[in-house]
């Protein structure tokens, strides 16, 4: 397996990267916002609001 950040061979202690160097590149893409899961239509996430406040109120508390 290859490190995704170098593509030097892995090392057990930091798989899936090669080193901390690599592990801390990643972590700093995540925490800075490069990677990003697309966000879905809008409607769709006023939609699904709903459907969860709706769930909500029909919970035994």
């Amino acid at each position: 397996m290859a490190c995704p950040i170098c593509n030097k061979p892995t090392a057990a202690k930091f798989r899936p990267f090669c080193s901390k160097h690599c592990a801390d590149i990643d972590l700093g893409k995540w925490l800075t916002g490069s990677y990003a899961i697309p966000a879905q239509d809008r409607d769709d996430l006023d939609a699904l609001e709903e459907e969860l406040r709706a769930a909500e109120e029909h919970k035994p508390h």
